[in-house]
């Protein structure tokens, strides 16, 4: 069984930085694609970031591009966000997922394409 493990979130003030991790057990690391998404109360879920199975390729939405870089480590079964340059809107429930690797989808940027989830982590930007 496929379990997701974020950590690392927390308060941060606007302009600061923060770095989450995600830990999968149960299944070999490097057979997936890794993402991040992020969930504010009452909106759907959003795509952050994803990262094909070497790590030799990511995806970024537009919102984060340039502030926020996605990275793992197959040795460690660990993928990270960094996060710079928080703003207030960065506020969010922010939730690991694996996608099991598909010739088609090399980096995943829909929910569907996702095959499991963490519980995810908070991270609350101040002003």
């Amino acid at each position: 069984q496929v379990q997701l493990v974020e950590s690392g979130g927390g308060l941060v003030q606007a302009g600061g930085s923060l770095t989450l991790s995600c830990a999968l057990s149960g299944r070999i690391f490097s057979n997936y694609a890794m993402g991040w998404f992020r969930q504010a109360p009452g909106k759907e879920r959003e795509f952050v970031a994803s990262i094909n199975w070497s790590g030799g390729m990511t995806l970024y939405a537009d919102s984060v591009k340039g502030r926020f870089a996605i990275s793992r480590d197959n040795a460690k079964n660990t993928v990270w966000l960094r996060m710079n340059s928080l703003k207030l809107e960065d506020t969010a429930n922010y939730i690991c997922a694996a996608a099991l690797k598909r010739p088609a989808t090399t980096t995943p940027a829909h929910v569907v394409e996702y095959d499991h989830w963490g519980q995810g982590t908070q991270v609350t930007v101040s002003s």
